[in-house]
């Protein structure tokens, strides 16, 4: 894909947690699936309406795809739209900037 940056939308406390540990091991979603969900930029905002509207304890980092190397996959969705997936730990140091969200 010829996106450099991704995506990713979760709870503050999330955050400050893969801050302390160095890691993100993804959200309770994350987790269920089996890995972290990524958005493109152009993904970013149905991302938000769909998943979650009406929050705003939130942060969006913006992951830098270099720092990941094979880890990203590229997988589509239900309507056929390719999606990026960590399959695994997210470093915080792949993590360029975050920012508080609301939806």
């Amino acid at each position: 894909m010829a996106d450099r940056y991704v995506y990713k939308l979760l709870d503050a406390a999330e955050w400050r947690r893969a801050l302390a540990e160095g890691v993100f091991l993804g959200s309770e979603v994350d987790r269920a699936d089996g890995y972290i969900h990524l958005s493109t930029a152009a993904q970013l905002a149905e991302t938000a309406r769909k998943h979650f509207a009406g929050r705003t304890d939130l942060m969006r980092l913006t992951v830098d795809l270099e720092a990941l190397g094979d880890a990203v996959v590229w997988e589509p969705s239900r309507g056929g739209a390719l999606f990026p997936h960590i399959y695994g730990p997210m470093p915080t140091t792949a993590v360029i900037e975050a920012a508080p969200f609301a939806c």
